[in-house]
C-alpha cells in the first residue's frame, strides 16, 4: 500500500486539503486495487481557519511516506514555516514523489524543490512565485506541471486535476476514471489554461463540435480525414479547423491522433489484444503504423508501455522502482517539442505543462 502524506500547518487552505483527503482516503466501492494509506502530518493542533484539525503524525514521518501532498495557504506572502520547509526536503531527499496544491508551491520554492523546474501554482501568485524564486520556470497557463518526482498544481480545481494524475500514474485510467465519477467531475478537464492533453468532447451542448466529436470518438477504427469531418459538422474544412483550434487548442487531425494514441493506451493497459488488432480497433491500419506513431508520441513502444503499466495495477505496485518508472511523450500537441513523461492514457508526466 502506498502511503500518501498531507503536510499541514496553521492557516492551510481546507478546499486544497479536503481534495486530496478525499481523493487519497477513500477508494470508490468500483475499484478492487490496495488503496493509499493516508496519513495527516503536521504540528498539532492545526488551525485551518475556524476549523481544528488534529494530525496524525508529526512532520517528521514525511520522511517515511511514498507521496507528499503540500496543500495550498492563506498567506504566500508570508515566509512557510522552517520545519515544514526542511520535513518537505527531507521527505524529496529520502525518495517520495511531492505534491503542491494551488500555493503549496511556495513551501516546494523554499525546500528548493522548484530550482530548474518548470512549475505552477494559482494564478494570482504566478508573478510573485516568479520574483521570489527566479530559478524556477514558473508556468501561469497550466492546470498542473508533473516532473516525475515533483509537481505542482494551479488554484482551487486544478488541486483535483492533479490528485486525479496522481491517481491516474498509480493505478491507470480506468481507477482514476473512477474516483472522478465518484466525486462527479471529469476525469480530464480543459480550460482557458493551456493543456497538454485535450479534453475529448468540449463541454457546452450548443458547442459547433459538440455532436461530431463523439461521433467521431464512436469510429476510431475508420480511416476518417479532414474532410470526413467537415461534412459531418456541415462546414467547410477551414471553418472546421477554426473551431477545432478554438475548442481543443489544436488542428483536426492533431486531436484525431491524440485520440487514437489514448485508445490505444487504454487497450493495452486493459485488454489482452494484440498490436496489430488495437492498430485495427484505433483506426491505424497496421501493426507497423501504430508503432511509429505511439512510438513518437509516448517514447516507447506499445508492448513496453503494457508491460510498464500492468506492473503499476499488479499486486507488486508497491514497489518503488515500479512506481518510479516513466515513459516519455512529446509535449505540446501530439508530435511536437521534446520527449516527456506520460502515464496511462495519455496523462502527461514529467516535463512541461499539462493536463489533468
Amino acid at each position: 500500500m502506498t502511503t500518501v502524506a498531507l503536510a499541514v500547518t496553521d492557516g492551510m487552505l481546507h478546499f486544497e486539503l479536503s481534495v486530496a483527503y478525499e481523493v487519497f482516503g477513500s477508494k470508490p466501492d468500483s475499484v478492487d486495487v490496495p488503496w493509499y494509506d493516508l496519513q495527516v502530518c503536521g504540528r498539532g493542533p492545526v488551525r485551518l481557519g475556524r476549523f481544528v484539525l488534529e494530525p496524525d503524525h508529526g512532520l517528521d514521518r514525511l520522511r517515511e511516506a511514498d507521496t507528499v501532498i503540500v496543500p495550498g495557504w492563506v498567506d504566500p506572502d508570508a515566509e512557510p514555516p522552517a520545519d515544514l520547509v526542511d520535513a518537505v526536503r527531507a521527505a524529496h531527499e529520502a525518495g517520495a514523489r511531492v505534491a503542491s496544491l494551488c500555493t503549496g508551491a511556495f513551501v516546494l520554492a523554499a525546500a528548493g524543490l522548484l530550482d530548474g523546474r518548470r512549475a505552477t501554482t494559482h494564478w494570482a501568485h504566478t508573478d510573485d512565485l516568479a520574483a521570489r524564486w527566479p530559478r524556477a520556470e514558473v508556468d501561469p497557463d497550466v492546470l498542473y506541471v508533473d516532473n516525475g518526482s515533483v509537481l505542482t498544481s494551479a488554484g482551487k480545481a486544478a488541486a483535483l486535476d492533479l490528485c486525479l494524475h496522481l491517481v491516474r500514474l498509480d493505478h491507470g485510467s480506468s481507477v482514476a476514471n473512477a474516483v472522478a465519477r465518484r466525486l462527479v467531475v471529469p476525469p480530464h478537464r480543459s480550460g482557458g489554461q493551456a493543456q497538454f492533453v485535450t479534453t475529448a468532447v468540449p463541454a457546452r451542448d450548443d458547442h459547433p463540435l459538440a455532436a461530431l466529436l463523439p461521433w467521431v470518438l464512436e469510429r476510431l477504427d475508420r480511416p476518417l480525414t479532414v474532410e470526413d469531418l467537415a461534412r459531418r459538422a456541415r462546414m467547410s474544412s477551414r471553418n472546421l479547423s477554426r473551431h477545432f483550434h478554438a475548442a481543443t487548442g489544436t488542428t483536426p487531425l492533431q486531436w484525431l491522433l491524440t485520440q487514437r494514441i489514448r485508445r490505444a493506451q487504454e487497450l493495452l493497459e486493459k485488454t489482452d489484444d494484440s498490436v496489430t488488432s488495437i492498430a485495427t480497433a484505433t483506426g491505424m491500419g497496421t501493426a507497423t503504423t501504430l508503432r511509429r506513431h505511439f512510438n513518437r508520441t509516448v517514447g516507447v513502444p506499445p508492448d513496453a508501455y503494457r508491460r510498464t503499466f500492468r506492473l503499476r495495477s499488479g499486486p507488486d505496485r508497491a514497489d518503488r522502482s515500479v512506481t518510479a518508472s516513466r515513459v516519455a511523450v512529446p509535449g505540446g500537441p501530439v508530435g511536437s517539442g521534446s520527449p516527456r513523461p506520460v502515464g496511462p492514457s495519455g496523462s502527461a508526466v514529467g516535463g512541461r505543462a499539462y493536463v489533468g
